[in-house]
């Protein structure tokens, strides 16, 4: 008796797949279109709310050249108004009704922009008191990287996966605000206190750390 020759059914082969290549893909270009979607059904662009979102991605690299050039004033001033637009135009956005998904989108691209670019500017250029860390600064990078890379992954493989920022996060950008915005005083007033530069640092780090894991920790449950 000759033994059935077995076949490999197309569908169980799509089915061994973590998701699936095709429907995968499919999910992704449906994702990419409706967001797109959404973004051309925004009211309008021309905002506000959007405008401070815009200003801030243009502070980041003026706050990187005054550094450079030692301006230490002029980077203080300019990084202290960028910081402010991030606490103005959500409140603006959600009082004059002038939310939209581009402007969900271009806001927290400019948070880590405008933050990275400072952390890097004092790690690498020359600096009279403080000096960031090359390890911190690594932490930096890779946080963010992850987070946004993590981020779209949900976004467009995943079914509704939570994309939204957690309080984690909110305090780490906030914390990270202060701790520059405190660099900044120590250098105007002449004060060098290392031991609780240090600290900070060291706290900073672990905050850092803590709310990398706390979106890895959500990424794996919406993945399950």
């Amino acid at each position: 008796e000759q033994r059935e020759e077995s076949r490999l059914d197309p569908s169980l082969l799509l089915r061994m797949t973590p998701l699936g290549l095709i429907p995968m893909k499919q999910r992704s270009e449906k994702k990419i279109r409706t967001l797109v979607s959404l973004v051309l059904k925004d009211k309008s662009w021309n905002t506000v709310s959007n405008g401070l979102t815009l200003m801030r991605f243009l502070c980041a690299p003026v706050v990187v050249i005054a550094l450079y050039y030692a301006y230490w004033l002029t980077a203080f001033m300019v990084f202290m108004f960028a910081a402010s637009t991030d606490l103005l135009d959500g409140y603006i956005a959600r009082a004059w009704n002038e939310q939209t998904h581009l402007g969900a989108l271009l806001d927290p691209l400019a948070d880590k922009m405008l933050l990275v670019s400072s952390f890097g500017s004092l790690a690498f250029f020359q600096s009279p008191f403080f000096h960031i860390p090359q390890w911190f600064f690594g932490i930096v990078v890779i946080r963010e990287s992850l987070i946004i890379a993590g981020s779209l992954v949900l976004l467009f493989w995943y079914k509704d996966a939570h994309t939204e920022p957690l309080i984690w996060g909110k305090l780490t950008t906030l914390l990270q605000v202060m701790f520059l915005g405190w660099v900044f005083l120590c250098y105007f007033i002449g004060w060098v206190p290392a031991k609780t530069y240090a600290v900070l640092l060291v706290l900073l780090a672990l905050f850092s750390l803590i709310s990398l894991w706390k979106y890895l920790l959500r990424a794996l449950m919406d993945v399950r």
